[in-house]
């Protein structure tokens, strides 16, 4: 990497921290009192991501994103996970799915978002099919003019807000996985979208995540993204990176998490010592400080086989979001106990990410898929 390359990274990874650390940061123990977000507010912090360059950041200039080096989307990544999970959208890590639209989809639909006037979603998840897209079970009818979907969709990301869903449905039932599904972009407000109902979940406070019911949903043809049966390929062309974003969620947690327990080791005193000056503690320390330099570097390795456009990026961000989400867990579990009773306390936000990590072993494939991919890939022919 060349000296420019160099600096041009650390510009943007000091522009995005400093929003980060003074826009968004503050804002985090009101979102997590009150589990929501004014979205007056979001809409106020997304525009002035719009205005700093970054919104949208990991989309390719081909679509109107600003086309940056997936090393130089990895710096805005690891500085935007500093803050909570809800906050961490702000920028605008948008679906890469969105590459399948056609050009009147791209006028009509993805200028207004990366303007961020409009948001969108994606729901592949069903309450019987979780990471197993052969059991999706929303079915799309070929009509006159479009096609009719019914079906069902839960812990949707934001679909309450959403102003569109880009949803997963089965258009043949008799082709192979790869030919079957059909991803359609559906209108939240359409009729066919009911009983839209908002989970409580263990974390994660203010991100919402959505159920509801697609009932004689009418999409017209124009809506279809990509080519009919090419949903698969739609839907994994946003996946891989999703994981590295999952991934880097889990490593920004647990660096906030350890950096803070450093400190309080310095300053806290027990049994005549400072925290720091115990071998127990100091072990925890230890552990917390290779796992986490592990986990970055597979993040790290992943970035640069997906820079390089090597097909191994699939396995390497499964290996990167297994181990980082494992990772952050028990480094969470370490920092809380070196708080101690301070810890289990809300007044500090330890006790949120020893909630939040946990949902990371679940969002974009489970720990178990990802493990399912590596062992088959390693036993490979």
């Amino acid at each position: 990497m060349s000296d420019i390359d160099a600096s041009e990274i650390e510009m943007v990874r000091q522009s995005v921290r400093d929003f980060v650390r003074n826009r968004l940061v503050p804002l985090e123990d009101e979102i997590e009192r009150t589990d929501d977000i004014d979205l007056d507010l979001l809409n106020k912090l997304k525009k002035e991501a719009v205005d700093l360059g970054f919104y949208g950041f990991n989309l390719p200039l081909e679509i109107g994103g600003p086309g940056l080096s997936a090393t130089i989307q990895l710096a805005i990544l690891e500085e935007l996970t500093y803050t909570s999970v809800p906050l961490s959208e702000v920028l605008g890590y948008l679906p890469l799915s969105l590459t399948f639209c056609s050009g009147e989809q791209r006028s009509r639909i993805v200028d207004p978002i990366l303007r961020a006037e409009k948001t969108v979603t994606y729901a592949l998840t069903e309450p019987n099919a979780g990471s197993d897209l052969g059991g999706v079970r929303t079915r799309a009818q070929k009509v006159d003019g479009g096609w009719r979907l019914k079906g069902s969709k839960h812990f949707i990301s934001h679909a309450e807000t959403a102003d569109y869903i880009l949803v997963l449905a089965v258009t043949d039932d008799s082709a192979l996985l790869k030919k079957k599904l059909t991803t359609f972009i559906v209108e939240r407000k359409n009729p066919g979208i009911v009983g839209m109902t908002r989970y409580r979940k263990m974390g994660w406070r203010g991100y919402h995540l959505n159920g509801f019911t697609i009932d004689d949903c009418f999409v017209p043809d124009e809506d279809v993204l990509g080519e009919v049966g090419g949903g698969f390929l739609a839907m994994m062309a946003s996946i891989n990176h999703d994981r590295i974003f999952s991934a880097c969620r889990s490593l920004g947690l647990a660096s906030r998490g350890h950096q803070m327990a450093c400190d309080y080791a310095r300053e806290r005193r027990a049994f005549g010592a400072l925290l720091r000056d115990h071998q127990a503690i100091q072990m925890m320390v230890a552990d917390n400080d290779v796992e986490i330099e592990a986990a970055r570097a597979l993040i790290h390795r992943a970035i640069a086989l997906a820079e390089a456009n090597d097909p191994e990026f699939r396995i390497a961000a499964s290996r990167a979001k297994l181990y980082s989400s494992e990772m952050g867990c028990r480094v969470s579990d370490r920092v809380l106990q070196i708080f101690g009773g301070m810890g289990y306390m809300s007044e500090l936000p330890v006790e949120r990410f020893y909630r939040d990590a946990r949902g990371f072993r679940i969002g974009e494939g489970t720990s178990e898929m990802q493990r399912i991919q590596i062992a088959r890939n390693a036993l490979a022919d």
